[in-house]
């Protein structure tokens, strides 16, 4: 991942405390990476795409948590 788009990811993460709802980490660069099988806009496992629309506000927080420290982690 370029360090703009990961940069792009983590602004969107501080806008979620003032949001009514969480919103969804896409950015859209939608590819995912065969070894890691995360996508490589926002960090995301495919499980965790498709589940994205009827988790709980609650559960798409915990996405955002495991997502950004999987961000944090790449060098």
């Amino acid at each position: 991942m370029s360090s703009e788009t990961k940069q792009f990811l983590l602004e969107k993460a501080r806008g979620i405390a003032l949001a009514d709802f969480v919103p969804s980490p896409c950015i859209s660069v939608c590819r995912i990476d065969a070894a890691s099988g995360q996508c490589e806009g926002c960090y995301r496992t495919l499980d965790e795409i498709a589940c994205w629309s009827r988790a709980s506000e609650e559960e798409k927080l915990a996405i955002w948590q495991e997502l950004l420290q999987r961000a944090r982690a790449e060098p």
